[in-house]
């Protein structure tokens, strides 16, 4: 399959943390396609948790630059036969294992056009697709190619169970900081988080409440964050990637 909006750029999304990973994946693309940029934009999602990371996609994506190819690996089924696929949302690119990592990224768009990717390179090792797999194919993507694509209806995918939002912990930033699966736009300020018997409230800036104080506020990337002014929240509420929240007002939420 020829593209026609082939990608001009490479952005990383992983789980791979520190290490030699992401640095061979961006080594191995500079060989391939060296006028490429290759960014790594996020490489500590929460390990083998594809359900969780596919909730920080959409807003990661949202207003980047056009013709971006976003190489998402949360992977834990690697070396297994799962399935790899790559998607048009918008005026980007997206390859990733078909595990639902990609799913609420591929609903945002209406008209998102959804592949499966038959393609295998000659050499491929059992545990790092990153590497031997996602990165040759993405460098045939830059290149105009996407090869062995088979077009397929989203409603396949694997993660198609997903719910609309979800009202867990989905990723904890370098601050303590507890990054939902909820987008704020569709949430009321004057809602609360009730967890046991610390409510925790809104506020638009960290500056708005006193330092230790718990509050929740719409993020950079929109999304429903809470936090502590000067402190870790993760620690001072116990809380951390996986655990759920509950409002004491839920409106109608879709979750």
């Amino acid at each position: 399959m020829t593209l026609t909006d082939y990608p001009r750029r490479i952005a990383l999304v992983t789980d791979f943390g520190v290490g030699p990973y992401v640095g061979q994946i961006r080594l191995l693309l500079s060989g391939l396609i060296p006028a490429t940029p290759v960014i790594p934009l996020i490489s500590d999602l929460a390990p083998f948790r594809p359900d969780l990371a596919a909730y920080l996609l959409p807003a990661l994506i949202e207003d980047m630059p056009a013709q971006t190819l976003y190489l998402c690996v949360v992977d834990p089924g690697v070396g297994s036969d799962r399935a790899i696929i790559a998607a048009r949302v918008r005026d980007h690119w997206l390859i990733g294992p078909d595990n639902g990592l990609l799913v609420p990224a591929i609903r945002s768009d209406p008209e998102a056009e959804v592949f499966r990717i038959d393609w295998r390179p000659p050499a491929l090792s059992d545990s790092f697709h990153g590497r031997d797999l996602f990165a040759p194919l993405a460098a045939h993507m830059v290149r105009g190619a996407l090869p062995k694509a088979i077009p397929i209806p989203s409603d396949t995918l694997v993660g198609r169970e997903l719910p609309p939002q979800q009202a867990k912990i989905c990723y904890v930033d370098h601050y303590g900081n507890l990054i939902t699966g909820i987008d704020a736009r569709t949430i009321d300020r004057d809602w609360v988080i009730a967890l046991g018997d610390r409510p925790i409230r809104h506020a638009r800036t960290f500056s708005e409440v006193p330092p230790g104080t718990a509050f929740w506020y719409a993020n950079a990337f929109r999304l429903l964050e809470i936090a502590v002014n000067q402190a870790r929240a993760d620690q001072l509420l116990d809380l951390g990637v996986g655990d759920a929240i509950a409002f004491s007002q839920t409106g109608g939420l879709p979750l």
